[in-house]
């Protein structure tokens, strides 16, 4: 475990005074050092997820509504990761080739929890830092012609939108887009959508499980079946899923998943992965080259080798998967749509417009409404500026909320209350 005076005593100078002038041991000193016990969910649901806020390093007085852009770290990974300092920079590995460098070896005990985490084997899972790079490694990875088409969404991420557009640019490869309605009503919908759209030169279809634009859940287990029966390839931008929901990739039936979990699961900024489906894996190109990018054995591995790279951010990742199973994903996805309904319903009283799906398979913690004629950046500063309430939204009028499961109910009604009062004040109520 994490030891501080060890850890200062090692620590000198500048970079000393800098590390813990915000008292980050301290903080971590005060955050509990177990779980609350599983009964008091079973008695009270909001006092057990008021013990586990006590985990995170965010203000009491602070109402953060923006995990869809990056979560916090809570204690028990903040401290793995400095554990993981701890003993990679002794450099005292029992081989002397043996160095800590992610990015040359294969990191098993790390792949292993997220593989099983997210369903699927270890060979199919490469550790990289974040689903833009996954998503690079797709785009620019995959064997196509000048004229052959991706099919993606109006609502993809730049992280995922700009690989392909990059690839377009450079080789003659199309993407073409289908419109998300705002919002979508249901399954079918989309699925025609993507029907309607494909043509003979439909190569990959390439979508956001969960979009970042108003935060629709998107019927990935069946997009991915229609690309297989028409014998297209389907890639999926899953950057929201990982530690928001449930995910099982095989039972998915994509080829292609990418995903941050520093958003959802609260693993450390940097740590990302992308999932190849085994018969994928001798198809796709590395786009990084270092020893091993040519040798099948590697399996995903090999693209994960990307030169040296952060090692503690792994046992911060590998923490933070540990923290999501003793919660309990069920547990953990029933809080997220618990409080993105309620929410959701408290901002419809209000007569916002909802581009949240009204179907409740399609909706889970991110909410996402417009709010004309309020300029979403003035209210998202004057929140903040004054009352240390954060969210995130596009212009002119959007806002998008997120609901991690460390966010209280009483927060949420704060949230509400100084919406109202800023309507109020600035007569557009």
């Amino acid at each position: 475990m994490l030891d501080r005076r060890h850890f200062l005593s090692s620590a000198t100078g500048l970079a000393a005074s800098l590390a813990f002038s915000n008292n980050l041991f301290a903080q971590l000193e005060k955050a509990p050092t177990s779980l609350p016990e599983s009964d008091l969910y079973e008695k009270n649901e909001e006092a057990y997820w008021a013990e586990l806020r006590r985990q995170f390093l965010i203000p009491a007085d602070e109402i953060y509504l923006n995990n869809g852009t990056v979560g916090s770290s809570p204690a028990p990974v903040l401290r793995a990761i400095f554990d993981g300092y701890n003993q990679t920079e002794k450099m005292d590995q029992q081989d002397p080739e043996d160095y800590p460098i992610w990015g040359y070896a294969a990191w098993n005990e790390f792949r292993d929890p997220l593989a099983a985490f997210v369903g699927c084997k270890r060979d199919e899972i490469a550790l990289l830092r974040n689903a833009t790079e996954a998503n690079s490694y797709i785009a620019n990875g995959i064997d196509m012609k000048s004229g052959d088409e991706v099919l993606m969404t109006d609502q993809e991420h730049p992280g995922g939108e700009q690989p392909w557009n990059l690839r377009a640019k450079r080789y003659g490869v199309v993407v073409k887009k289908i419109t998300l309605p705002k919002p979508v009503q249901d399954s079918a919908q989309v699925l025609k959508l993507f029907n309607d759209a494909i043509t003979p030169r439909t190569r990959v279809i390439f979508f956001s499980h969960i979009t970042t634009v108003t935060g629709v859940v998107l019927p990935a287990k069946e997009i991915c079946a229609l690309a297989r029966s028409k014998g297209i390839l389907s890639a999926v931008d899953g950057a929201h899923v990982t530690g928001m929901m449930r995910l099982r990739v095989h039972d998915l039936g994509c080829d292609l998943y990418s995903s941050s979990p520093h958003k959802w699961l609260q693993a450390p900024k940097g740590s990302g992965f992308l999932y190849v489906r085994d018969e994928m894996i001798d198809r796709l190109w590395n786009t990084i080259a270092t020893e091993g990018w040519e040798e099948p054995k590697l399996r995903a591995e090999r693209f994960q080798r990307i030169g040296s790279s952060n090692v503690p951010s792994l046992w911060g990742l590998r923490a933070s998967i540990d923290l999501a199973n003793k919660i309990g994903m069920v547990r953990i996805e029933r809080r997220h749509r618990q409080q993105a309904d309620y929410i959701l319903g408290e901002m419809m009283k209000r007569g916002t417009e909802s581009w949240t799906s009204p179907d409740p398979a399609l909706r889970c913690a991110i909410v996402t409404v417009n709010v004309p004629p309020i300029q979403r950046m003035d209210l998202e500063n004057w929140l903040w500026k004054t009352y240390k309430i954060r969210i995130r939204g596009g212009e002119p009028s959007k806002l998008r909320l997120s609901t991690p499961y460390y966010l209280l109910r009483k927060d949420i009604d704060r949230f509400l209350v100084k919406f109202d009062e800023y309507r109020r004040e600035k007569k557009t109520a």
